[in-house]
């Protein structure tokens, strides 16, 4: 496998699909056996714009046929776990989107299937990838910022009432499961992996300004194994566009934000004998992915990392061990709002 291409099949071509086919077509290693939508017109859409992949409007049928590595698993929130757990007892390795399942339980199988079929599972968490963010846990873990006393998250963001109407399962407490396995997931997987589990919480929730039947803003009080107690205020109700998505990090030895729109800028470093390094460009900068343009996301940088994997080189990837940890941290929360 060393020198060949690792063959890739993915399942859900919106939004988030069309940016996985993107960064794998543009990508040497890798290569789009095939795409999957129960949306036929728009699986043929993606194919003709790459030249004719293999299009199927049966999952099951695909995982019968298809001759693949990787399943990427990129449908509603509601669909990854079973999506997740057929693809890998047919012997696929999986990469799935954020969030892993709606339940822990849920994630629990599918990393129980990935270890019984001997097989990789790889959790998207792009933001793992960002320069700001790297520089930050590099800064952690050498302990330059010492005690972690608290961490601030905003999560300020604009989703206008189309944004839910236009889709048959967001805002839907079943199928989407709310804001914050959503906007929030990303920015909840770099808390845990900061500061510890979340063992801690409580929150307030409310629907103030959309027809949907989960919350669209929330505040919570938390603490992390380690100690740290946080704030995070997570909303949708940004008048107009996003405002900003950032985390304060308040320690006994400095003080960092990261923040911008995207978690893509150092706003503030004051560190204790350890200033932030020169000649490097801190700011993510939007990805133009071949035929896709899309906004700071680094979701090239996944799946370099998982080919690296599967070739035998280093690689930074994150397995479902990681990746349920933010979903036991969601359940946590929207259970201490209940």
């Amino acid at each position: 496998m060393s020198n060949s291409k690792i063959k890739f099949a993915i399942v859900g071509c919106g939004s988030i699909g069309k940016r996985h086919i993107a960064v794998l077509d543009a990508d040497e290693e890798a290569e789009v056996v095939a795409i999957c939508d129960t949306d036929i017109a728009k699986a043929n859409e993606l194919s003709n714009l790459y030249g004719g992949i293999k299009v199927y409007e049966s999952y099951s049928k695909m995982l019968e046929e298809v001759k693949a590595d990787i399943i990427n698993v990129v449908t509603p929130h509601h669909l990854h776990a079973e999506m997740t757990i057929d693809a890998l007892n047919k012997g696929f390795n999986v990469l799935v989107e954020k969030p892993m399942a709606l339940l822990s339980s849920d994630c629990k199988r599918m990393i129980d299937a990935a270890d019984k079929n001997n097989k990789k599972l790889w959790v998207v968490k792009q933001n793992r990838y960002n320069i700001p963010i790297k520089l930050a846990k590099q800064a952690l873990e050498e302990n330059r910022v010492g005690k972690i006393f608290i961490v601030k998250c905003d999560i300020l963001w604009n989703r206008y009432q189309g944004y839910y109407d236009e889709s048959p399962w967001r805002g839907k407490k079943k199928l989407e499961g709310g804001s914050l396995y959503t906007q929030a997931s990303h920015f909840i997987d770099l808390l845990v992996w900061w500061f510890g589990d979340l063992v801690e919480s409580q929150c307030k929730m409310e629907t103030q300004d959309h027809k949907i039947e989960t919350e669209d803003s929330g505040i919570a009080v938390l603490k992390f194994a380690n100690g740290t107690i946080g704030n995070l205020i997570w909303t949708t109700c940004v008048y107009n566009k996003n405002y900003e998505g950032s985390i304060t990090i308040i320690g006994e030895k400095g003080t960092i934000k990261i923040g911008g729109q995207y978690l893509n800028k150092i706003e503030y470093w004051d560190v204790e004998n350890y200033p932030l390094p020169q000649g490097i460009e801190f700011s993510d900068k939007p990805n133009a992915y071949g035929k896709y343009q899309g906004t700071s996301s680094n979701h090239d940088k996944v799946i370099k990392s998982i080919i690296s994997h599967l070739k035998g080189r280093s690689h930074e990837t994150v397995d479902g061990y990681e990746g349920i940890k933010s979903i036991k941290a969601i359940e946590m929360m929207y259970g201490s709002a209940k």
